[in-house]
């Protein structure tokens, strides 16, 4: 009687436990309006890399896939939300050459001209150090596309995250290079893409960072901030006061970082979304496991509230997410879930709620706290 009254009790505790943690976790989930896979079947196997942009006609969302990254059948996908669902991948890019040379595409990018064409930025080449810039552009928020046009000769177009329209009319496409070291630049042009001239790049600091992938957010009056992924344990930043002409010397923001993807935005009331896995690499390598997903905000770029964790399962990998604000107010996230499938999420922002970071570290709600990693296994790019 008394091993049955001991077995009980220990599974109420066990219980008890568990409900409190998914309840804990519930709470970082508050906001949520929306969470879907884009698709639940496609003719390839693997996907990675989002993008998503608000057209005349409704939203878009694209990636690349195939059998797997860097694979020469390898090419970008667009899905269009239309009547309450999302269409069928379609293929918008390959890497087809004139000579017949099949190469894989990369990191397809877009942005919408106010009152004009979907830009679809892309990148081709056998792998990041080699790869470069081309562009298609459509008239019907991703229906049909215009042929590929190849950016001129040093230009790469935005690397990962979405470029930005500034307040001086200037179109700035936040990108990097990996061939001598990883380098942050800046691509600028004046007419929407159809002319370009480079910024940077930016100098690395005293800590010498490697970083990648920037992400710009605007302080308004000219006041500019990237956030960017790296090689140094840390979400690195940089800062301009002239609309994005000169930038300081890159530095670790209090975020950790995972050698991993991240992307932000500013929202219509100033404040700043940055979506990233709160990771924390071990000292020995500074590329860590791609979960959990997180999402923080700031009003000042520097001081950061945890809000959302998009996924926490240990089963990696939840990476290279693009967050957008549309015209209702809402928040769209898009990002690679465990290389399988491509996950959207929306999130009304005026339900978030706001708990501080402090020393780069995710706050505890209710005893839950981010999930331990499983040993780290190499992962693509």
């Amino acid at each position: 009687m008394r091993k049955k009254l001991t077995t009980a009790i220990v599974f109420c505790i066990v219980l008890s436990v568990s409900l409190a943690q998914e309840n804990a976790l519930y709470k970082w989930r508050k906001g949520i309006v929306k969470d879907e896979f884009v698709y639940e079947s496609a003719p390839f196997p693997s996907c990675h890399s989002a993008t998503m942009a608000e057209t005349p006609q409704g939203l878009v969302y694209a990636f690349f896939g195939g059998t797997h990254e860097r694979n020469p059948d390898v090419e970008i996908y667009v899905c269009r939300y239309e009547n309450g669902q999302w269409t069928a991948p379609q293929s918008a890019a390959d890497g087809v050459q004139q000579d017949g040379r099949r190469l894989p595409t990369w990191n397809p990018v877009f942005y919408q001209i106010p009152d004009g064409d979907l830009l679809l930025f892309y990148k081709v080449g056998p792998k990041p150090s080699e790869w470069w810039g081309m562009l298609k552009r459509s008239k019907d928020g991703g229906k049909t596309w215009s042929d590929a046009e190849k950016l001129p000769d040093g230009i790469l177009g935005p690397i990962k995250n979405k470029p930005v329209l500034l307040s001086n009319g200037n179109l700035i496409s936040p990108t990097s290079t990996e061939g001598n070291g990883w380098n942050i630049h800046f691509e600028i042009s004046a007419d929407f893409g159809k002319t370009w001239r480079k910024v940077g790049p930016i100098a690395r600091g005293v800590d010498d960072v490697n970083a990648i992938q920037p992400s710009v957010l605007d302080h308004g009056n000219g006041k500019l901030q990237i956030l960017a992924r790296s090689r140094n344990w840390a979400i690195v930043e940089s800062w301009s006061t002239d609309n994005g002409e000169t930038w300081t010397p890159l530095v670790k923001s209090s975020l950790p970082n995972n050698n991993s993807g991240t992307d932000a935005v500013t929202m219509k009331n100033g404040t700043h979304v940055l979506v990233y896995n709160h990771v924390l690499p071990p000292p020995e390598s500074p590329k860590g496991k791609r979960t959990p997903l997180n999402v923080s905000i700031s009003k000042d770029g520097k001081n950061w509230d945890a809000v959302l964790i998009l996924e926490d399962s240990p089963i990696s990998q939840y990476s290279y997410p693009a967050v957008i604000q549309t015209k209702d107010g809402l928040l769209h996230f898009a990002y690679t879930w465990r290389r399988e499938k491509m996950k959207h999420v929306v999130v009304d922002p005026a339900k978030l709620k706001k708990r501080k970071i402090k020393n780069g570290i995710w706050p505890t709600v209710n005893g839950y706290s981010l999930p331990e990693e499983e040993p780290y296994k190499a992962e693509e790019e």
